[in-house]
């Protein structure tokens, strides 16, 4: 399982992510980004290099 780690102080919330996930894990909740479903994860790290603030980090549990 896959563990993905937002840091909300570094989200802008510019969706960047979400539109580049395969799998759909990640949506914005209170206008930053979340990792909602979590089970999807493919541990593919899309999220982290399309990031522009560096504020995801994918991990495996």
């Amino acid at each position: 399982m896959w563990n993905v780690e937002i840091d909300k102080d570094k989200c802008t919330g510019c969706e960047e992510c979400i539109d580049a996930c395969p799998a759909q894990v990640l949506e914005i909740v209170e206008g930053k980004s979340d990792a909602v479903n979590l089970d999807e994860c493919l541990g593919c790290e899309t999220c982290v290099e399309v990031c522009p603030e560096g504020a995801i980090e994918v991990s495996e549990d």
